[in-house]
């Protein structure tokens, strides 16, 4: 499947260009607008002429409703047009309607345009649940793994566990069992705090820790006990030292919380084994004697017990009320600013019984009456949307809108794709630029706007290969570029700014390589991540501006994000490549006088040559690029 994008299409997204106010109450009427150009185009390509009649369909209570709009303005030969959407159901679903005068009809949702009926899954939504924190769309995520970010020199003090197979900090690793998950490096919180200026001169602003909690492996998944931190780790007091650190330096931290199992030492899990009639007994699933006994565990992993969240005092220690695990660590003396919650896809979920909604927003309510200003990231590998209509989850933690098809068009063709990616049988499809894009929009079409822009977009994670081992030559800082300017929370997995490699989750788990920083291998890919961080980080429309695609090639993508304050026009291309659109497509800077000179190059080397017709993107090589222009001119709410 692949789309050829025209920029003289109708356009609406869910910024604020086109959506009075993204984070309505039940009831409130909101007002949404259409940006038809001149000569507007179909789905087919052919022009659509003049209109007989504008207007949204809605779909309240699960029956259609229609409302008529009409233009509010007419700049640099774009219509904007306008219509009333009542919000009539918490999760409100509507697309557009352009009937031509010849009687055709003309869809737009958020996959793009359709000469034909379009799904209710793939509509614009409104949501009328709580939103997430003002600060969430506009992060840069830091992602560490503890155990192998730095030791401080207190860690030295302490004797490793009788689980751990003790390792220097420039030892090799070991990926065979035991080792796996038993090597110990001895990361501790204090040694977060000592290099948070390395994340200060990156551009971070959200630090995620993976799990904190005592365990019996070096990743801390499988937890013993949620009402402490590791002493491995420094304890309580080098979290809060951790946590006053980072927010002194403008940096938000969020920890991880396993809501679909715990450790099989963990207190509860003994105590449940220990006695039948334990309270705890009916945290996890126990199977009866005559079906063989046992219990239930993620993925038959037997350290791993899986939680039954039909128990109404698991939901009360864990999750329910201020004395939950939950609401402790948002409040003092630890202060979190929120949560990524673990396996959260699987979580409530066996055979017959589905309590992940129940879950899902208990923890958000919980979230809400503690400190509202905090952010909950749900872990969803896979086709994520269903889950993530705003009720709970402010954003994914997927890899279907954005990774799983970046590294299909980025990565050398046959390319291995096991160690948790997703990717089917293990091995990474070949992707044109085409069919990057159909993913990207494809999966992407089904989240709420405001969801989609606190997912995250992360090139990999703990649980992936690093991008950088097989990625084509030159294509980094094309991969981090659309990172940082595609809708989204911009994602750095520890290490990958020093150009690490690793050829699944477990050999990404590289131990730090503190002082390389000035080497050959480390310096350029520093500077690279500095630079495109900073891109995202000084200009806001990256964060909170709409986006409409441009053109798309074999081995190139365009796209503006767009604002009233500012435009940032992206060009990006895995080889050599040439892409061309219509000059009207940047509403009337496509004059030689215009483009050319309104254009302020941000980073890269991709060249811009506009004619009074025709806008020409150029790459000799793989390359991002980004052009600063002025922000769309467009009628006061």
């Amino acid at each position: 499947m692949s789309v050829q994008p025209s920029p003289l299409v109708p356009h609406h997204d869910g910024s604020p260009l086109h959506v009075s106010n993204a984070a309505p109450v039940l009831g409130e009427t909101v007002l949404v607008r259409l940006r038809v150009p001149e000569g507007a185009l179909a789905a087919d390509g052919t022009t659509i002429g003049p209109l007989a009649w504008v207007g949204t369909r809605s779909n309240p209570n699960r029956e259609p409703r229609f409302a008529e709009a009409s233009v509010v303005a007419t700049v640099d030969g774009w219509a904007w047009w306008q219509a009333e959407v009542e919000v009539e159901n918490p999760v409100h679903g509507y697309r557009w309607l352009l009937v031509g005068a010849d009687g055709r009809q003309h869809w737009l949702n958020q996959v793009g345009p359709s000469g034909t009926e379009t799904r209710d899954r793939d509509d614009f939504r409104l949501v009328a649940h709580e939103p997430a924190p003002g600060w969430a769309a506009s992060s840069i995520m830091y992602q560490v793994f503890p155990d192998r970010f730095a030791r401080s020199a207190a860690a030295d003090d302490r004797p490793a566990p009788d689980w751990a197979f003790p390792a220097e900090w420039g030892d090799p690793q070991r990926l065979d069992p035991p080792y796996r998950s038993g090597q110990f490096y001895g990361g501790d919180l204090d040694g977060v705090r000592e290099k948070l200026d390395h994340l200060v001169s990156l551009g971070v602003d959200l630090l995620y820790l993976t799990p904190v909690f005592p365990a019996r492996s070096n990743h801390r998944y499988d937890a013993s006990t949620f009402d402490r931190v590791d002493d491995l780790l420094g304890g309580d007091e080098a979290l809060v030292r951790l946590v006053e650190a980072a927010h002194a330096r403008g940096i938000r931290v969020i920890g991880d919380l396993t809501s679909n199992h715990s450790g099989d030492a963990h207190e509860w899990f003994r105590a449940a084994q220990a006695d039948p009639a334990a309270s705890e007994r009916e945290f996890y699933f126990f199977r009866d004697e005559a079906d063989g006994g046992g219990y239930e565990s993620w993925l038959g992993v037997p350290s791993l017990p899986k939680f039954d969240w039909s128990s109404a005092e698991l939901r009360r220690r864990f999750i329910e009320g201020s004395d939950s695990v939950v609401a402790r660590y948002l409040q003092a003396p630890f202060g979190l600013d929120g949560w990524r919650i673990d396996v959260a896809n699987m979580t409530g979920r066996l055979g017959a019984a589905d309590l992940n909604a129940e879950v899902r927003q208990t923890i958000r309510r919980t979230m809400l009456d503690v400190n509202p200003d905090t952010i909950l990231l749900g872990e969803s590998t896979n086709d994520a949307a269903s889950d993530f209509q705003g009720d709970a989850w402010h954003g994914a933690m997927t890899y279907t809108p954005f990774t799983r098809p970046l590294w299909s068009w980025l990565l050398e063709p046959g390319s291995p794709g096991g160690g948790g990616i997703g990717f089917a049988l293990g091995r990474v499809p070949t992707f044109t630029g085409g069919e990057f894009l159909a993913t990207h929009l494809r999966f992407a079409a089904e989240f709420p706007w405001r969801t989609r822009a606190a997912t995250m977009n992360a090139l990999d994670t703990h649980d992936t290969p690093r991008f950088a081992t097989h990625a084509r030559p030159g294509t980094v800082p094309v991969a981090l570029g659309l990172a940082a300017t595609l809708p989204g929370i911009p994602v750095v997995w520890a290490g990958d700014e020093f150009g690490l490699t690793g050829e699944d989750g477990e050999a990404s788990r590289t131990p730090m390589p503190w002082g390389s920083e000035t080497s050959p291998e480390a310096a350029p890919v520093l500077a690279t991540y500095r630079a495109l961080l900073r891109l995202r980080r000084e200009h806001p429309v990256l964060a909170g501006g709409g986006i409409r695609w441009l053109a798309v090639g074999d081995d190139a993508v365009a796209f503006v994000r767009e604002s009233t304050e500012a435009s940032v026009l992206v060009f990006a291309a895995r080889a050599a490549a040439v892409l061309e659109f219509d000059a009207a497509a940047l509403g009337g800077l496509g004059a030689v006088a215009g483009v050319e000179h309104a254009a302020t190059a941000l980073y890269g080397d991709g060249r811009l040559v506009a004619s009074d017709d025709l806008v020409q993107l150029v790459s000799d090589a793989a390359s991002f690029t980004a052009w600063l222009l002025p922000g769309v001119a467009s009628p006061e709410w």
